[in-house]
């Protein structure tokens, strides 16, 4: 009976709605499951296969093959053997009943949350099967006490701000699937994004295929807007990250995150489960995006047009290893290469205003850095630090040129075994630049001490609160530009995830 229901669902699933199907099983699973005498099939339920059969909902045959199984007489009972068995000794199962008890359990499990192979074979091959909807949102508070010099700026975060109470710093919605073996999508908005115009817009943060080349899915070319594959802790989910935003020095690179551009990668079979496993365990990890990867990108930021027309060059070798006793430790370098253009606009300075000259098709941008993660078990450290070159205003306001850069910072990390819902963790964050993605690309000097600690009671909710202590920072949006020294800030987020 079993392989006949499963016959039922196969054709259902191929060319029928799920619900027709299910109700031909349940009805088939009733009239087969009841005891009864030879030819007693309940009428209502013969009849509902009727109908069934008559909406092509089951085929002719397999209704005649359900009706001669329900008119068929049970088998006669074997007469007792001549010496009666001990009265301990189990009798032997019907092997009607032990088809019947299959089929219950079928039905029982796919009203209980676990799918049944015939629900499964009816469900194969929808698209609804393959693509998954989730996201997660931010709400933020911040306060700031003390300090000396211009206000304190925070270029990411708004709430750091005298006239701002509650933000929705992230309100993210991702879809994402695959369409095929050789082909992913990923597409990811953000309703609480700022243009600079006006607060909560939606705009596109990710909209890339993954093309990959061979069953196992270590070679694959990314097509589209995505992260650009420099900086582990660019690389690393703003949902997944403990501290509120990134650090200056490698942010500063790719601010944002991302571009459009094209992007080849290479993941070995045990790198790819090792990133998984990392994942799996909420060691806050990045997920994968290559042990090897290079590609070309605009170079001017997402959602921006490319202002040159010269594609810059990003390369990264990153590993996971895994240590005796299942310690996980990431190395891994990376790179880019361009000419950026930066944006520019009018700043007075000596009683005239004027607008800072740039060389024709950007300065030269270029950097490299350098990272080393020991993951969270329970102690963990991150550290990143990069040096390079890129476009600066000048001191007296009038031309941007190429000047050098350094920076990164490191992170201390706890995950208690015996109190899982905590995560404290303590950075410090240092940068000695340009903030290139800036109006005029001004000089950006960042000190800064953070400790704070993650509460996760449950996975839908992470509630972080955060103090910042400022031994220095640049206040960069006005010229010439401000410092803030030894300022202090308090932090509260709440991000539920869905």
């Amino acid at each position: 009976m079993v392989s006949m229901l499963r016959r039922a669902g196969a054709h259902t699933g191929s060319s029928r709605s799920t619900s027709l199907t299910c109700a031909a099983v349940i009805a088939a699973s009733v009239v087969l499951g009841q005891p009864r005498p030879a030819a007693a099939a309940n009428p209502a339920l013969m009849r509902l296969l009727q109908v069934l059969r008559d909406k092509g909902s089951i085929s002719a045959q397999e209704y005649d093959d359900i009706r001669a199984v329900a008119d068929a007489p049970d088998a006669p009972a074997a007469p007792p053997p001549a010496t009666a068995a001990p009265a301990s000794a189990a009798s032997p199962v019907p092997v009607t009943d032990t088809a019947q008890d299959a089929a219950i359990a079928e039905l029982k499990a796919a009203t209980t949350g676990t799918r049944a192979p015939v629900v499964a074979r009816a469900l194969a091959g929808k698209w609804y099967e393959r693509v998954a909807f989730r996201g997660y949102s931010q709400l933020r508070y911040s306060s700031v006490g003390g300090g000396s010099g211009a206000g304190l700026e925070i270029p990411a975060d708004r709430s750091v701000n005298p006239a701002e109470s509650f933000i929705l710093r992230r309100g993210r919605m991702v879809f994402s699937g695959d369409v095929s073996n050789h082909l992913s999508l990923y597409a990811q908005t953000d309703l609480a994004a700022s243009t600079g115009a006006t607060d909560l817009s939606v705009q596109a943060r990710d909209l890339y295929g993954d093309v990959w080349f061979d069953q196992a899915k270590t070679y694959r070319v990314r097509l589209g807007l995505q992260k650009v594959v420099y900086g582990w802790s660019n690389m690393q989910s703003s949902s997944n990250r403990a501290p509120f935003e990134r650090p200056d020095a490698i942010n500063s690179g790719v601010e944002g995150e991302r571009d459009l551009g094209v992007t080849a990668m290479w993941t070995s079979t045990v790198a790819k489960q090792r990133f998984h496993d990392i994942t799996a365990l909420g060691l806050k990890g990045t997920g994968d995006y290559g042990v090897a990867a290079v590609g070309l990108y605009t170079g001017q930021g997402p959602n921006r047009s490319d202002a040159n027309g010269d594609p810059h060059v990003v390369a990264r070798l990153t590993y996971p290893f895994k240590l005796r006793g299942g310690q996980f430790v990431e190395l891994g370098v990376q790179g880019f290469h361009g000419h950026f253009v930066s944006p520019t606009g009018a700043v007075t300075a000596g009683g005239a205003s004027f607008t800072p000259a740039q060389r024709a098709g950007g300065g030269l941008d270029q950097r490299v850095a350098f990272t080393a993660v020991v993951y969270p078990q329970p102690f963990g450290v991150e550290a990143e630090w990069t040096f390079g070159r890129g476009p600066e205003l000048s001191a007296d306001g009038r031309s941007i040129a190429t000047h050098s850069l350094h920076g990164g910072y490191v992170q201390l990390n706890l995950k208690p075994q015996a109190a899982k819902a905590w995560f404290p963790f303590t950075r410090w964050n240092y940068f000695d630049g340009a903030r290139k993605f800036a109006r005029n690309a001004p000089h950006d000097d960042v000190n800064e001490l953070d400790a704070g600690v993650e509460f996760a009671k449950w996975a839908e909710v992470e509630i972080t609160g955060m103090f910042t202590h400022t031994f220095r920072r640049t206040h960069s949006s006005i010229f010439p530009v401000g410092i803030t020294r030894d300022a202090n800030r308090v932090g509260l987020q709440v991000q539920w995830n869905y």
